[in-house]
């Protein structure tokens, strides 16, 4: 039986790593600090070196070949159930061991083809895998629910199962005869490999411009140049950086545009195949999430968004600009002339998150001293950040590109809480339920960096450092829940009419999202046309119905933060409950025992609200 939703952890973290697109799995750097020669961690804790994990990939290889060998002898027993499932899971733990080595050789230097193909080896084994255990649920349903009951309670070693073979049974309307999973299960590395084309053109064959900047400088605007330069202090600046950043975009809107039709239409193969009613549908079913949380999360966005409206009228006030543009949403509220360390950025954090107890606070602080992650950036790393899961029996690992500054603190805080998250997962549940969906996974991140802002306004000494703080905290609002949300209705409209049977283009996409940048952000910001082309920058887009979870996630850690900031003991574990739980359930249930329904308006109103109380506490401050 293969853990599906582990696979697409791994897959979705490196997926992040291409791009500083969206402000949570995939973070950007902000500023550049000193270069790093080379990456920091230590991935000789998953393999010596490459030569020892070709070994490993090959006998992983081998043994995938072998699965079939239990197929027809799941129902002669308690112990042949076991035996098959403890060899599918093994090998998935050892694939994604694997898988986790060489994509993060290969966002080392994206620039080293060997690493690239080591990658796309992995991917292949992890397609085989799915391949050679296609056959296991078709044969699972043969045996039915009451056989697996009694399966289940003849055997307590088979309980580490139960939840994966309950989700076996939901998935019967969804799931083909041995030879249509085999099928499908083929079709994952040649759909997949649309990912990958979109990849290296944007990072390796577009001729990305170099410009020269008020102060002198020239700065190649290559995706990471781009994050790296477009809250420029100098209006003018940011403005050449948009120009000449989205024109060269532009004029690839035709490749983006067939790379991302293949991936739609994709979707809409693997939904037809499955016998769904949508895409939609399809993607959400994997984690049994109800089409009501989408479509709530898109109503009570839209019904926020004067708040958001108001927000950017309150940044133009504090820019002191007579108008506000799109390449204005970046520059903070106010400057700030204070840098961070790295060391400063572990301690503070370490100081932050003090309300989720001693006990979190110790396991943080004994991560972040090892060698686990890759700071800083240097050319050819991968651009964005991202904590990969993968490796169960040894630790996670992130990449990050920080900068020596208030956001590359936010930064490190968000990726350690998706680390801390899997640790403490990892060690309450067995691997086969320590995974969890993206669906949970940002809401450690975000309370962390929620945690991390209170502390830090807290700690302000004057207004203007007060109302730094908060403006981060309205970015982290706005960008992780409602630009995500924006984004969220993007793909349901691209699946939507394709699905219809309407002809699409990347011309016609570019014009599906210049409509929803000028309803978010409302009549008074200025948005060029030539800026819509940005729906083709969101690597996410490839991963369908994936964005939406952002939203989702940051207005539960709203809630959370909220309830643990202002409560006690109860509030603090209740939370940490949800990060223990891991893959055990799943995720809105997880959520539903810890006091929270995420298909009502209540969190998504919660989070409005936040946004309108942090507003009206600047606006107090400007007085």
């Amino acid at each position: 039986m293969t853990n599906l939703s582990r696979r697409e952890v791994v897959l979705a973290s490196t997926l992040a790593g291409l791009a500083g697109a969206a402000p949570s799995l995939a973070r950007a750097a902000a500023s550049s600090p000193p270069p790093a020669s080379a990456a920091q961690w230590d991935l000789t804790e998953l393999y010596p070196g490459d030569a020892a994990w070709d070994e490993a990939r090959r006998a992983a290889l081998a043994a995938v070949q072998k699965l079939t060998q239990y197929k027809g002898t799941l129902g002669q027993g308690p112990a042949a159930l076991k035996a098959a499932l403890q060899a599918s899971s093994d090998l998935q733990r050892t694939v994604s061991r694997l898988y986790t080595y060489a994509s993060l050789k290969a966002d080392e230097d994206r620039r080293v083809a060997v690493n690239q193909e080591h990658q796309s080896q992995a991917a292949d084994l992890f397609a085989a895998l799915g391949e050679n255990t296609a056959w296991m649920a078709p044969e699972i349903l043969t045996l039915g629910p009451a056989k697996i009951e009694r399966l289940l309670a003849a055997d307590p070693g088979l309980a580490k199962f139960r939840h994966g073979l309950m989700d076996i049974l939901r998935n019967a309307p969804h799931t083909l005869s041995p030879e249509g999973e085999e099928i499908v299960a083929s079709s994952v590395a040649p759909l997949g490999a649309v990912t990958d084309i979109r990849g290296q053109l944007a990072s390796s064959d577009v001729p990305w411009p170099t410009v020269t900047l008020s102060d002198g400088r020239q700065v190649r605007l290559d995706e990471q140049g781009y994050v790296l330069n477009r809250d420029a202090t100098n209006r003018a600046d940011r403005k050449l950086v948009f120009d000449s950043f989205w024109s060269e975009f532009g004029k690839y809107r035709n490749s983006f545009g067939a790379t991302y039709i293949a991936s739609v239409k994709g979707d809409i193969f693997s939904m037809k195949a499955r016998r769904y009613k949508s895409s939609l549908e399809a993607a959400l079913f994997a984690n049994a999430v109800p089409e009501a949380v989408y479509r709530t999360l898109v109503a009570e966005t839209n019904a926020g968004l004067p708040q958001l409206h108001r927000y950017f009228e309150l940044r133009r006030r504090l820019l002191g600009l007579p108008d506000l543009a799109y390449y204005d949403i970046y520059p903070p509220l106010v400057t700030l002339d204070r840098s961070f360390t790295l060391a400063e950025m572990r301690s503070t954090t370490l100081a932050a998150v003090a309300p989720l107890g001693k006990a979190y606070v110790d396991l943080l602080a004994g991560s972040t001293a090892k060698k686990w992650m890759d700071p800083l950036p240097r050319q050819g790393k991968a651009s964005g950040a991202y904590m990969n899961p993968g490796a169960y029996d040894v630790h996670p690992y992130l990449l990050l590109n920080l900068g020596e500054n208030y956001e590359g603190m936010s930064t490190f805080a968000h990726e350690w809480g998706h680390a801390i998250h899997s640790l403490l997962a990892n060690a309450a549940q067995p691997y086969e339920t320590s995974d969890y969906p993206i669906f949970l996974a940002e809401i450690a991140s975000t309370t962390n960096e929620q945690l991390l802002a209170h502390y830090m306004v807290s700690k302000a000494k004057t207004k203007q450092e007060k109302i730094f703080y908060l403006g981060h905290l309205l970015e982290l609002l706005r960008g992780t829940f409602f630009r995500q949300a924006q984004l969220a209705e993007f793909e349901l409209a691209a699946h939507d009419r394709m699905e219809a049977g309407e002809g699409l283009s990347g011309e016609k996409y570019s014009a599906i999202y210049l409509d929803l940048l000028k309803r978010y952000h409302g009549p008074k910001v200025t948005i060029d046309p030539a800026y819509a082309i940005e729906w083709a920058y969101i690597p996410h887009f490839f991963n369908a119905f994936y964005v939406y979870q952002y939203a989702t996630s940051i207005a539960a850690a709203a809630y959370f933060a909220q309830s643990i900031l202002h409560g006690g003991a109860k509030e603090r574990d209740n939370y940490l409950s949800v990060l223990k739980a891991g893959g055990s359930d799943y995720p809105t249930e997880i959520l539903k025992r810890a006091g929270l329904d995420m298909t009502t308006p209540t969190p998504y109103r919660a989070l409005v609200k936040l946004m309108g109380d942090t507003i009206d506490q600047v606006e107090a401050l400007m007085a």
